[in-house]
This record gives structure tokens, sequence and C-alpha cells, in this order.
């Protein structure tokens, strides 16, 4: 499971403090209670479903034969877990016999009183007739899976222009249950066949492979489905609708992409690197992709960032792009979610967390294979650049530090969903695999893979397996990593006494609580050539003494770059300037970018090293460097200017084209109106975008006229700077386009347009732009409320409400009150 949504409110201009929204929970273990493992008394075996939909009524009607057996101990008796059904019919199938069963149901869990009493091993089948009514049930969903019905209807009725009629299913965590009765449990294992009818002319996906279809007298079609090899029951899934399928092949077996009919050409240029992930993991890991197919499906309004369904994935809308769109599309927000789902085959589905408090071992290795890949396919800056990512993500989440990556006492299991089993976790593997080093550590995975398939795995048999292979007691690790919260922060003094020909460094542990052990490497640059040390802090305080011939021009501590921990690294800026030139990692300059990026614009060695940085080989710190220039101060433009012409001339990534002309049209040179003219012709979405917004700093009724031209076909960044445009320089005619464009965009989109929106709102005396403004401000900060939302809202509507006349100020105070009393 990827955490779209939840990163995208990180994304937020108006409110950067929402990426720690999920953490902002005070609980200590002491006051939450503990969560055990699910006990397990039957065990499933095989499920058999046999389903058809009724699309007036959101409903599922469903046949379904669950065979059972009990674990340890004998038993009377079945209790299923089925969600707000139903229930027409529980009987006991034995062969061609079959006899009615007494049950209980309380809307949540359904008890069956068994014929008689069955022993370990002993199976027996159950026969359930129901009928699942998800959109009647009363659930909550999480920051990372926004809802919890099991079962979703999308346009069922055909009344949204331009939706498409889709039927799909969400299982995590226990949702599964909302649609069929189940153990729903993640250390439940069973086979599965899934037979679904549905209009003829749409495609089903399922788990496994397609095994048989049956045309029907009254114009739908059955698709049978089996899943032959065990998997838990939150990795059921279904999808019907109208989608075209692009077929390709790994080792014989079939991979597939199912898209929207629109999208179908592009599907290659999505997903085509699909068959070598396959490839690169199965070998990496030492263990072959298990399943029999791998399809990949994107669905409207999915609840979540995407989902590792065994075989088959389904992804949100947001992977969805056409031939220009894709001209932009970022690794973070694309092909690393693909990663992420197909490693969760391995991590997750083939070997699947024993409970969610060892969520750890679904979610923090598929957080680890983003970067893995990356670094495979795009080279170790690309691999480390988005591992610092999601480490930093972490980091600015101060209440996540309180928190076990393996957790026993929680609220709600949904909470689970977080910075800490997510990117924390992966960070903490990337230290592992960096300890043990590669062969070891790989071996270790091997091993976890193979010793738990078809079966559960838990932090424990992960460094049991790791200390095998290694010979290594492990435990100081595991205890200081998976079970222990918080991280290091510390500080980094230098030395360097000539007389004794010493260089001494001094780490300062700083954290409240207990020290950790970190491993690490330093390395000296003395006349140009690195000297490494390997050492272990242990202390709270301790100074490291090496001997150096001469005072080195740079101490790099920990010169691999994975340690996960805060610092403040007292080097002075002569030091990270050598070390952007000669140490070999992307956090290396990174780190040196920032500290440059600190400095004030009077600082001419942190201007140097910034507009040096403009041209680093990795785009992401081309990007970085540009918005670490305050473009605002004279000195600094007359400096940047030529050199952002000249990096513009020869920048190859769209993206950093568009933040290029974004940083020139800060400077509002008339000089540049060519070429902000010359890029308007770009197939980039974001390079018109930024081009646009440049003409507009310097030409803005040309830039008016440009947009009326470009808004029939302007999407994602483009549509964004036509709307910006607009807001700052259109008049009330063009506040329909503002208007309809934020009404049809996603929750981002509409963030990405509220300064847009409110620009209009303020600079128009207009009451209808005002009213329909304030009502649409209103209705998005009550329905992300409890993502804290409301807040820069809030703070728009009272800008807004500034210099206007009594009745439109009633207007605004009217929302803003509403807004405040929203629950």
């Amino acid at each position: 499971m990827t955490k779209a949504f939840l990163l995208s409110l990180g994304l937020l201009a108006a409110a950067p403090a929402l990426a720690q929204s999920s953490a902002a929970r005070p609980d200590s273990a002491a006051t939450l209670p503990y969560r055990e493992s699910a006990r397990k008394i039957n065990a499933l075996v095989h499920t058999k479903l046999d389903v058809r939909f009724d699309y007036a009524k959101r409903q599922l009607l469903g046949r379904e034969w669950v065979t059972l057996q009990p674990v340890a101990y004998a038993t009377d008796s079945l209790r299923l877990d089925a969600k707000g059904m139903d229930i027409k019919s529980v009987t006991m199938v034995n062969g061609t016999a079959t006899s009615t069963l007494k049950y209980d149901y309380n809307q949540e869990q359904l008890l069956v009183h068994l014929d008689k009493l069955y022993t370990p091993g002993q199976q027996y089948t159950v026969y359930i007739e129901y009928v699942a009514k998800p959109d009647e049930l009363k659930t909550k969903g999480s920051q990372a899976i926004t809802d919890a019905k099991g079962l979703y209807f999308i346009n069922p009725d055909s009344t949204e222009a331009g939706k498409p009629r889709q039927i799909w299913t969400q299982g995590e965590t226990e949702a599964s249950s909302a649609w069929f009765p189940t153990i729903d449990k993640p250390n439940q294992k069973t086979t599965a066949e899934i037979s679904m009818t549905v209009p003829a002319r749409y495609v089903t996906l399922s788990n496994g492979r397609l095994d048989a279809q049956k045309q029907n007298p009254d114009g739908t079609r059955t698709d049978t489905w089996k899943q032959e090899l065990p998997h838990s029951p939150y990795l059921f899934m279904m999808a019907v609708g109208d989608f075209k399928i692009t077929k390709d092949t790994w080792r014989g077996k079939e991979v597939s992409y199912y898209l929207e009919p629109k999208y179908a050409p592009f599907a290659k240029q999505i997903f085509g690197n699909t068959p070598e992930m396959l490839e690169f993991f199965s070998r990496r890991l030492g263990v072959d992709y298990a399943w029999n197919k791998y399809a990949q499906i994107v669905v409207r309004d999915y609840v979540s960032g995407a989902m590792e369904n065994t075989s088959a994935t389904l992804h949100g809308e947001f992977l969805q792009k056409d031939a220009r769109e894709l001209l932009d599309a970022e690794y973070a927000n694309g092909e690393s979610v693909i990663a992420h789902e197909l490693f969760h085959q391995w991590f997750g589905d083939l070997v699947t967390a024993e409970s969610w408090s060892n969520l750890t071992v679904n979610e923090s290795f598929a957080d680890f294979s983003e970067a893995l890949w990356a670094e495979y396919k795009y080279g170790q800056d690309a691999g480390d650049a988005h591992a610092y990512m999601n480490m930093r993500n972490y980091l600015r989440s101060p209440a996540d530090a309180q928190k076990n990556l393996v957790r026993f006492h929680y609220a709600d299991k949904e909470d689970m969903f977080d910075l800490v089993s997510y990117q924390k976790g992966g960070q903490i593997l990337n230290m592992l695999r960096n300890y043990l080093t590669d062969d070891v550590f790989f071996k270790g995975l091997t091993k976890y893979l193979s010793d738990n398939k078809f079966g559960n795995g838990e932090a424990h048999q992960l460094r049991l397996a790791m200390e095998a292979v290694s010979g290594q007691d492990l435990n100081w690790f595991f205890n200081q990593w998976y079970f222990g919260a918080g991280h290091p922060v510390v500080t980094i003094d230098y030395a360097y006494d000539a007389g004794r020909k010493e260089q001494t460094v001094t780490v300062r542990q700083t954290q409240p609580g207990r020290v950790f052990q970190l491993p690490m490497a330093v390395e000296l640059y003395v006349n140009g050539k690195p000297q490494r040390h390997q050492v272990m802090l242990r202390q709270a305080t301790e100074t490291l003494r090496f001997p150096a011939a001469s005072k080195p021009s740079l101490v790099n501590v920990d010169a691999d770059k994975v340690l996960l921990w805060q610092k403040t690294d007292n080097k002075p800026l002569a030091g990270f300037a050598y070390q952007y030139k000669n140490a070999p990692r992307f956090v290396d300059r990174r780190e040196a970018v920032a500290a440059a990026a600190q400095l004030p614009p009077t600082d001419a060695a942190a201007r140097q090293l910034l507009l040096s940085a403009l041209s680093d080989k990795y785009a992401g710190l081309r990007l970085t460097a540009l918005s670490g220039l305050k473009l605002d101060d004279k000195a600094v433009q007359k400096a940047a200017a030529p050199v952002i012409r000249k990096q513009l001339a020869q920048e190859k990534n769209t993206n950093n084209q568009a933040a290029l002309l974004l940083s020139l049209a800060q400077l509002k040179e008339k000089k540049d109106q060519k070429v902000f003219t010359q890029a308007l012709n770009s197939q980039s979405y974001a390079v018109q975008g930024a081009a646009l917004q440049g003409l507009a700093a310097v030409q803005p009724q040309q830039a008016v006229a440009r947009a009326q031209a470009l808004q029939k076909d302007a999407r994602g960044s483009l549509a964004a700077s036509v709307a910006a445009v607009y807001a700052e320089h259109g008049n009330a005619s063009t506040w329909a386009y503002v208007r309809d464009q934020f009404d049809t965009a996603g929750p981002q989109g509409k963030f990405q347009m509220l300064e847009s929106l409110v620009g209009f709102m303020s600079r128009l005396n207009d009451v209808t732009v005002l009213n329909e403004g304030v009502e649409r401000l209103q209705k998005l900060a009550v329905q992300y409320k409890k993502y804290g939302v409301d807040e820069p809202i809030l703070a728009m509507l009272d800008k807004v409400q500034q210099n206007k006349p009594a009745d439109q100020k009633a207007t605004v105070q009217t929302a803003i009150q509403a807004i405040k009393q929203a629950q």
C-alpha cells in the first residue's frame, strides 16, 4: 500500500506541516491497548466465491463455499468476519449432502454453530448465501487508506459525464469482510476461486489466472479466476469496467496492464519497465516471483495510492497519463509506486506480516525497494536521492520519534500506516544493508523469504535470518531500531592538533533517553586522497582520534551517508565546498548545497557553490540548488541570471526547465520575453505553464491572450498556470475557467489551485466570484479538516475579506464560522 494522498498533503504550499499530521498523536504505549496477534481457532483453507452485482442498489449478491480446519483444538463453531450483510442461509456441505446450520449474526461477525465437533486438521466446508451492502456501512478509514467499505461502485448509474462505470475492491486492512465472509486477519492464508457475473461488455480482473469465461443468455458473462497458491484475505481483489488490456511477458508468465481505453496507447510508457523489475527483484532476492501472472490496473476514485493485491496490483488514477503528461512524470510520483507494489508481491504477499503490529515486514521493505530499483535502473545518485527524501519526510515529523517500528500498542490498526512503518523502516533497512554488506544482507532476505513463503513473518524472523547468514548477534540492532523509538540527534565538532598530527571528531548525542549504537565510516581527505576508518559509537559523547600527517581538507563523518539521524555538522563552508567537489555520494553534495543555502545572500562563497550546483550531474540536486538561491536579493539576481539562462539552454529535465523559467520570471526582465514565448511551444505541460507565468511577469495582457488560446487543451501544470494568470490578470469573464478547473481537479489539484482561487476572490470586487469561491473553500476545509487543512484555508478567507464591503464580509464570516464548527 502506498500513501499517495497523505504524501500529497505534505506537498501543500498552503499547509507545509500537513506531512506530519499522521503522527500528531501524543498517546503513549502505556495508555494504549495491547494488540495481540489474532488467535487461530480455525484456519482458512480454500475460499470459493460466486458473485454478481446490483448496480442500482450498490450491492453484491454472493454465494460462498469456505473450507476450513481447526488449528490446535477441536471446535464445534466458526466465527467469520462479515460486515453489514444480509445473511440468507448457512449450510454445511459434505460431498453431495447438505444440512442447514444455525448461526448468530451481529452485523460484524457471523458465529456459525457447526454440525459436530471437528478435530485439528479435519477439513469442512460451509456454504453461505448473502448480500453485501458496502454503501450502507458506517466505516472509517485512515490517512493512508481513506475509506474502509471494501467494495466500491464508481458512477454506477452513469450519471457523471466523463467518468467510467467501474467496480473495484480494497481489502487492507480488514475490509474484504465487507464483501465476503472470511476470517479477516493477515495471519490467515487461503487459496481462492472467484466467479464474477458482469455485463458482457466489461473486462474483469482478479487474483491468479482467468480459468473460464461463459457467455450467459441475459447479456452477462461469468469470468472465473483461480488463485491456486495461498494468500491472505485482505489481498483478495476484484475489478470490473471498460478497460483495455496491454500484454507483456516475463519468463513465460503474462504481465498485463489494464487502463481506460484512451490511455491504453501509453501503457508501455507507464508500465513498460515491469518485466525488467520482475527479473531484477527475482535475481536480487534469490527467490523468483511466485505467482502465475502479474497484472496492474488503474481505477477511478481510489481511496489510497495503490494496493498490492496478490498478482493484481490496483493503482489510483494519478498513474494514468498521456504522452505529454509523461514528459513531466517524476520517479517519486509514478515509477517508484510501481516498484513499491511489485516488491510487496514478496514482502506482504508471499510472506505476510503476522499482525498489523509487524507491518514493517510489509511496508518498510516496499519503501526500501523504491530506492533499490532507482539505484539499479538510474544509478547510485538516483537511489540515494530517493532514500534521502524518504528519510527526511520521517525526520520532519517530531511526533513520530515517539513510536516504535514494531508496535504492539496502538489505538487503531490504521495508525500503523505512517511515516515510521514506511519511511523510517525503509531507511533502517538501508542501514542494515550497509552494515552487513550487500552479499550478506540479500542472502538474509533470501533465507527469510524461503523459510516463511506462503506463510507469515515478523521482525524476529527477519533478525534470525540475518543472524544465520551473517554469524552475528543482531539483537542490539533490532532492539534499538525495531523495538525502540526515536533516532539520534547529534552535533559534530572537529579539531586538528598539528603537534600530535592528529584529527579529532567529537560526536554528541543530544536526544532524550537512550544512547544509540552507531556503526559508521569516517573518511579523512589528506592531500586529495580519502583515508577510511570504520568506527562504532556507543557513548553519548565520543571523541574519535585519527592520525593525519596534515590537516585534512575534509573529514566526512558517516561517509556512506546511511545513518538515520538528525545532525548539526559544525563544518566550515570551505569543508562543505570541498565535500561537494570531491566526496562521491549524492548526499555529500546535497548536504553541501543545503549548508550554502542557509547562509546569507551576501556570502559570495555560498552563492558560488549554489551556482556551481545548477549544473550538477543529478537533476534533483540542480533543482535544490536553484531553490536555495535567494533571488529577491539584487546581488544574487545579477550573479545568477546568466547562469540560469545558460543552464536553461542545456537543461533536459522538463520539470527543471519549468523551475528555471519560473526563476527568470522572478527577475521580470523584458529580454527574457523571447525565451518565454519560445518555451510556450514545448510539449511539456510543466514547461508551458512556467513559460506562461514568465510571460505574465513581463507582458501580462499577452499572457492572458495566450492563456485563452491554450486553455482548451491545458492539463496539469499548464491548467494551473492558466488559472494563476487569470487570477492575477484576468477579469470576471475568466473566473468560470478557474472555478471549473478547481471543480474537476482531484484533492491534490485543488490544493495546488488554492492560491489562484484566493487571488481571484481578493482582487475582484465581484459577488458571484466571491460567493462561488467561498463555497468551494468552505467545502474543502470541512472535507479535509481532520488533516489540518482548515487552518490555512481560514487564513486565506481572512485575507479575502479584507477591503470587502460589509455584505461580502458577512458571507466570508459565515463560512469561517461553519468551518470552525464542523466536526
